[in-house]
């Protein structure tokens, strides 16, 4: 009896040994191991973003990530990286364009705005540069040019879309905005060019239209579209520290306008984006490995 209770003692210690080892392993795999997880990432249908995160899905799942892109507009993108049912976005225009959801939201979202990976972004309005009107002064004398009054544009809710109509009250102008997406744009836009048709359009630079057409971009007298800006990130609070490789990567990440423009060229003319996005990749590893700290 005595011997019992000896031996009993010893054998929970060592059930508990066990168990607080299993723990103790298990725990240390699953805060170690970041490339187990998924990641939600949140884009808009501009040229530029469509093809970065495209990018970037492809350089993560290589380095054993999983990434799923989510499509929506620039309010329900910000709200979800609020809500935590995205993880990160890959493109924020600062100071101007974007400052009304950064005003909104920088309680709430991590801008990474000091961790930019473009420089020097354009806004405004443009036209191909056979037709003969060069500034936003010149628009209500030549209405009748631009199918009496019609700017082109983009997705209702973005930025760019406010600030053309910032634009039109400003300048006075006797026009309104035909809001679509940047692919229906950019569609119509081609169309016209194809026709040697006057056109007007909310444009944006990066942008593979540049590469493609001769467009230029009308002066801005009162700057209502503002200076450049830059183009950075942001993230879901608490990414960072649950995906510090994730956020080394992105925070090392930098593109110039040929590099950039040539992703664009590649998703734009490939099948699918992703395609486009696996073949830049294939042929720009020197680029990505200095990216990735490889």
């Amino acid at each position: 009896m005595k011997a019992l209770k000896r031996i009993l003692p010893a054998l929970f210690i060592g059930m508990l040994l066990v168990l607080a080892g299993c723990g103790d392993s298990s725990g240390s795999e699953e805060g170690s191991d970041e490339s187990n997880k998924t990641i939600e990432l949140g884009l808009n249908n501009w040229a530029e973003n469509v093809a970065v995160s495209n990018m970037w899905k492809v350089i993560l799942e290589d380095e054993g990530y999983t990434v799923n892109l989510n499509m929506t507009e620039k309010g329900p993108l910000y709200q979800a990286l609020k809500s935590d049912d995205l993880d990160l976005a890959l493109e924020v225009w600062l100071p101007h364009t974007d400052k009304p959801f950064y005003e909104d939201y920088k309680n709430d979202v991590d801008f990474h705005k000091d961790q930019t990976w473009f420089d020097g972004t354009i806004l405004g309005l443009a036209v191909p540069s056979y037709v003969d009107v060069n500034s936003i002064e010149e628009l209500n004398e030549n209405k009748e040019m631009f199918e009496d009054g019609k700017i082109y544009g983009i997705d209702a809710g973005s930025s760019l879309m406010g600030l053309t109509e910032d634009v039109i009250k400003e300048y006075d102008l006797e026009y309104s905005t035909a809001a679509s997406s940047g692919p229906a744009m950019t569609t119509q836009l081609g169309e016209s060019i194809r026709k040697e048709e006057p056109i007007l359009v909310t444009l944006w630079k990066p942008h593979w239209v540049f590469a493609e057409y001769d467009v230029k971009f009308l002066e801005d007298p009162k700057n209502v579209y503002g200076d450049e800006e830059n183009i950075s990130w942001m993230s879901r609070q608490g990414f960072t520290e649950d995906y510090p490789e994730v956020t080394e990567y992105i925070n090392t990440w930098k593109m110039n306008d040929e590099q950039l423009g040539s992703l664009m060229n590649m998703v734009k003319e490939a099948e699918s984006p992703a395609e486009g996005a696996q073949k830049w990749v294939d042929e720009n590893g020197d680029l990505i490995n200095e990216w990735l700290g490889k």
